[in-house]
């Protein structure tokens, strides 16, 4: 489930302008004349007319050559996906509304899907398989960490919007859904059935003596509640310290994040961001249920934006040690924005900045201990270092 991978927004309300910009264009006629009318009012640039007579010039192919049938709706999703696709952001884009409404299931922490969790590498477009969830479908279809997703559909992936690809992985409880997977150099097909699935994003133990452990596996509506449940349990169980695990974590809701982070920091600014105005965003630790305790944070190369938010901050107060190996590197946020006809786009709209002013976008994190998992021992060394420390 990803996302990855939502990258909701920072904060409701932000830059609510950007909106108007995907009104370009309007559709009349059964024939497809697809005009682009002026946002603001007055007489049409010179520009608009180009893409106009560009537009009818191509439906004017289409309906003369093109062989086979379609659908007219595609072709109008078309040019909206084909707009946002034109900004060249792979963390901007257009959701028709029932993409709209699947995307949206996600964030409650339960949806009807195959049960893995993906990443997506931001230059390359390839979409990985961080972990398929214990008892979940894709599990028991056989698929593991670090699997390339190829295929679903019969269509390729690659470089495709991550929201838009788990979307088509969700669908009705018990339906199939058909996709190819890579791992090494051999494809594997494979025919998975859709099931309920409960998004288990935390988990939490006592580890040895007062040192507690809470794993965050992504941060969706529901982390916080089940954050603050597992840190009074432990607590109760006489924990002093802690170690949050962060690792192969793609983010997801940045207030829930804060939330999380304002029982763990001292009073102050936890994470700020800047628009194209310059405009500036705080969000602050009040401090008033602190849990003050020693901690370390476990993270790796997937853990990813609202992670690198939590990490930075977590690095920038000296609360906790850091260790793993260096953030994924992702410092922008995106917002959504809900169109009239029930459609949607997802925008970048700000840069986010650890509370020192640090931007890592494209640069990521590096731990306060670097430190690579042991590919030849079955022992968590990085959770070992981490006992290690708080010792």
């Amino acid at each position: 489930m990803e996302d990855s991978r939502k990258d909701h927004s920072f904060k409701k309300g932000l830059a609510a302008g950007i909106l108007l910009a995907v009104l370009a264009f309007g559709i009349t006629g059964c024939a497809a004349a697809y005009t682009f009318p002026r946002l603001f009012g007055g007489g049409r640039t010179k520009e608009e007319e180009q893409i106009d007579a560009k537009l009818e010039e191509l439906n004017q192919y289409i309906d003369q050559y093109y062989l086979f049938d379609y659908e007219e709706e595609n072709l109008e999703n078309g040019i909206y996906k084909g707009m946002m696709a034109g900004l060249g952001d792979l963390y901007t884009g257009y959701y028709t509304p029932e993409e709209y409404a699947s995307f949206m299931e996600t964030s409650n922490g339960s949806y009807s899907g195959i049960g893995a969790m993906l990443s997506q590498d931001y230059n390359t477009g390839i979409i990985t398989v961080v972990r398929a969830f214990e008892g979940s479908p894709a599990a028991e279809a056989g698929m593991q960490t670090d699997d390339i997703l190829y295929k679903v559909k019969g269509e390729e992936v690659t470089g495709k919007d991550l929201s838009l690809v788990v979307t088509d992985l969700k669908g009705e409880e018990g339906t199939d859904v058909e996709l190819s997977i890579l791992r090494g150099t051999d494809v594997m097909d494979l025919t998975i059935t859709r099931r309920n699935i409960e998004v288990p994003t935390v988990e939490s133990r006592m580890v040895e003596g007062e040192i507690g452990y809470i794993a965050i596996t992504e941060f969706d509506d529901v982390t916080d509640e089940q954050f603050f449940a597992a840190l009074d349990a432990l607590e109760a169980q006489g924990m002093k310290k802690l170690i949050i695990d962060l690792r192969d974590n793609g983010g997801g809701l940045v207030d829930v994040t804060c939330a999380i982070l304002d029982r763990l920091l001292p009073e102050g600014l936890i994470v700020y961001t800047e628009d194209k105005y310059g405009n500036r965003q705080e969000e602050k630790s009040d401090a008033e249920n602190y849990f003050g305790g020693e901690m370390a944070v476990l993270v790796n190369g997937n853990s990813a934006s609202a992670s690198e938010i939590f990490a930075g901050a977590i690095k920038d107060y000296g609360v906790g040690t850091l260790i793993g190996t260096q953030t994924f590197g992702k410092g922008i946020v995106q917002s959504l924005f809900p169109l009239s006809d029930g459609s949607a786009i997802k925008i970048t709209v700000s840069r986010y900045y650890t509370p020192e002013g640090n931007n890592i976008h494209e640069v990521g994190i590096e731990p306060d201990i670097v430190l690579e998992p042991a590919e030849d021992s079955e022992d968590d060394v990085q959770l070992l270092k981490a006992i290690e420390v708080l010792r």
